[in-house]
């Protein structure tokens, strides 16, 4: 087996891969936000004392983690236009399985991080005659993020890993690119192996970047 990468070009990256590559990087980044946003309102819930609130919220992030995310995004895909009527396109249904089963792995890291904080920071908020939430909005959650910082980028480069599995249902994310370039070209073989370098590239220059964050909030602590 010859392999051969001299078709590569800035040609062939703009017309297949770069569309793929931005699809993939907004996934990752709107997947992270409504991820952190709904993961904190999840972890708020699990932490309260009402079963009520509590006991659903534990459900769901349960159920969420112990099912795979090729699976979830799968089920939704293929059920929502029977629900709904319409199909929703593969693009919109990535994002928002992602948002979805994101939250549950990011409730867990705010949990734990909320967690983090000493309860002495609990009692003299109260003591200072503050309300629950503006505790958690000023004194806790401040804390809280700082200490996960590090923990929140690394599930953010395990999530723009996991993008490839929408390739699943047919959107055209980085992996997809490489793909369809690939069998334009007559070269599949290279064009997943280069897929796994750019992958490798991206994924270990963030882990890098969330190395240096980690030593200098531990610093800061």
């Amino acid at each position: 087996m010859n392999l051969d990468l001299s078709f590569y070009n800035w040609e062939l990256f703009h017309n297949f891969i770069l569309k793929g590559l931005i699809f993939s990087v907004q996934l990752t980044f709107f997947a992270t936000l409504g991820g952190i946003f709904f993961g904190t309102v999840l972890a708020l819930l699990r932490l309260s004392k009402s079963p009520l609130l509590s006991v659903p919220a534990s459900w769901y992030v349960n159920l969420m983690r112990s099912i795979p995310l090729v699976m979830v995004i799968l089920w939704f895909f293929l059920l929502m236009p029977s629900i709904i009527g319409r199909s929703i396109g593969a693009e919109l249904s990535a994002y928002i399985t992602f948002i979805a089963f994101e939250a549950a792995f990011f409730c867990e890291i705010i949990r734990a991080g909320i967690n983090s904080v000493s309860q002495g920071q609990n009692n003299a908020a109260f003591a200072l005659g503050m309300t629950y939430r503006q505790n958690m909005s000023l004194i806790i959650l401040p804390q809280a993020f700082r200490n996960m910082i590090p923990v929140l980028m690394t599930q953010t480069i395990i999530l723009f890993q996991d993008t490839s599995l929408v390739y699943a249902i047919g959107a055209y994310d980085l992996l997809k690119g490489f793909e369809v370039s690939g069998k334009n070209y007559g070269r599949p073989i290279e064009s997943y192996l280069l897929a796994a370098v750019v992958y490798f590239l991206i994924c270990f220059t963030l882990s890098t970047v969330v190395k240096k964050i980690q030593a200098r909030v531990a610093i800061i602590r």
